[in-house]
């Protein structure tokens, strides 16, 4: 059994090597009519929300989702960021959240990395090392530039994750590319080990802490640690397949979405260029939904509900 069960909501289509992709498929209301399982993938990515705020730095894993008040807690430090702070204005005014200013304030965003850190989780058995919303809450500012620094204590891999929030995937996934030449340089990753390892020497509940700090340490070669760095770049995205079809079973439907799932991946290789490539071990992962911008409002309805229990 996986941390948060989200397989009872995303399927996992594709597993390999470089490339996985995740759907959310359909279900008959009443009537027998299909309908996309927004509301059932909403409360799943929400299942996570504590344990991806604070992780180790609160305890063990266990104690992740079981406490209504640690999740309230959760809700209210995300809404301390900025760009939460703006996007739920925008939600709630008169206007709306229309396209153009989606992707302005959501092309990167917590709730992409929320989604990550779910994925992780559940599909690939990682364990969060550091969580980045516990101290934007603790001290206001970025501690490290990853959207994601997960573990897999079994295979001893380090996951430094990216994720994006886009309607256009080929643009999401030209972003991704963006953080890959930024961060995946010596100087910078150098630095980020170092920032990385001050904050998680202080929380013991890590595994085999001293492990970790041994391999994030200066000293050794960047290209021996590169072999044990695994790389989830995740772009959640707006699909066309969910609204042309309505069984994502049906050969139709495959056919379509595994086209699309084809031409981003050669959009991704075709541009992916970095010097530090043959040594790079890059799994790109592709989350079609049906409308991210109704994902996004969607999640921030429910985490202001969750919120305003406490207030």
């Amino acid at each position: 059994m996986s941390p948060f069960d989200s397989q009872q909501v995303i399927e996992e289509r594709i597993n390999q090597t470089t490339l996985c992709s995740y759907l959310v498929g359909f279900d008959l209301n009443d009537q027998g009519v299909p309908y996309y399982r927004l509301d059932p993938l909403v409360k799943k990515i929400l299942s996570a929300l504590h344990e991806f705020a604070y992780g180790f730095h609160e305890g063990t894993q266990t104690n992740n989702t079981d406490t209504l008040g640690k999740i309230v807690e959760a809700a209210k430090s995300v809404y301390k960021i900025d760009e939460f702070q703006k996007v739920r204005d925008l939600c709630s005014s008169s206007e709306g959240l229309a396209d153009d200013v989606a992707d302005k304030y959501l092309r990167r965003g917590e709730f992409g990395e929320l989604i990550l850190h779910l994925i992780l989780r559940d599909f690939h058995e990682t364990l969060p090392l550091l969580s980045k919303i516990y101290f934007k809450d603790s001290i206001g500012h970025t501690v490290h530039g990853f959207d994601a620094v997960h573990i897999d204590p079994k295979k001893k891999t380090l996951w430094l994750g990216e994720s994006k929030l886009y309607i256009d995937p080929k643009r999401g996934v030209s972003e991704l590319l963006k953080d890959i030449e930024d961060h995946f340089k010596f100087d910078y990753l150098n630095s980020e080990f170092t920032l990385i390892s001050k904050k998680i020497k202080h929380f013991k509940d890590t595994p085999d802490l001293n492990y970790w700090l041994n391999m994030l340490a200066s000293g050794g070669k960047l290209t021996d640690k590169l072999k044990s760095i695994q790389i989830p770049l995740l772009c959640t995205y707006s699909c066309d397949s969910f609204s042309k079809y309505n069984d994502e079973n049906s050969d139709e439907f495959n056919e379509y979405f595994n086209d699309k799932i084809k031409a981003i991946k050669e959009h991704f290789d075709k541009n992916y260029n970095h010097p530090l490539k043959g040594k790079l071990n890059i799994i790109l992962m592709l989350f079609p939904v049906k409308n991210k911008v109704e994902l996004v409002k969607t999640l921030h309805k429910k985490l202001s509900l969750i919120q305003q229990i406490g207030d």
